[in-house]
């Protein structure tokens, strides 16, 4: 059998409980996981991206198995031409990600006839979880705990005062 490997894309800006499930769920089916942290000039981060791709290292240092982390910029398929790889991890939460997954799935393959996407559902506990819920939980002062490691709590706390001294 041939080594499969898996491309798992994402800002993770910043990484949740919801993307490191689906890490771990995907090193039980895969031989590796690339999570590949994507660098974005068209899109502002909330981190950038030396700090993300910290806080993922930080946060799977205890997830066992075959994955690393990296980052790329430009087009998906470009990267995964040059890894050599051709399969893309995506999570669909709800029905609202559905259209959009869809639209990349069949882009990337129009643009490159070997990629293939597989699509998982994330656990029942995080189903729910959007990145962006998280930053706008903590922006407002609230508890992020449940959602994020400890370690992107920390930083998601230090940012939302930083914020507030500035105004």
């Amino acid at each position: 059998m041939a080594e499969e490997v898996i491309v798992y894309p994402g800002s993770f800006d910043p990484v949740t409980y919801g993307h490191l499930d689906l890490i771990r769920r995907g090193i039980k089916i895969f031989n590796r996981v690339i999570v590949a942290v994507l660098s974005n000039p068209f899109k502002e981060s909330f981190f950038p991206l030396v700090e993300r791709l910290t806080m993922l290292r930080e946060a799977t240092q205890d997830i066992p198995g075959e994955f690393e982390i990296d980052a790329f910029d430009g087009l998906l398929i470009h990267y995964m031409r040059e890894k050599q790889i051709r399969l893309v991890l995506r999570g669909l939460r709800a029905v609202s990600d559905f259209e959009y997954e869809f639209e990349m799935a069949l882009t990337n393959r129009r643009l490159s006839g070997e990629v293939e996407t597989i699509f998982m559902a994330p656990s029942e506990n995080y189903i729910y979880l959007r990145a962006s819920l998280v930053k706008e939980i903590a922006l407002r002062g609230g508890n992020v705990g449940e959602f994020v490691p400890p370690n992107v709590e920390r930083r998601l706390l230090a940012r939302y005062r930083e914020m507030h001294a500035m105004s």
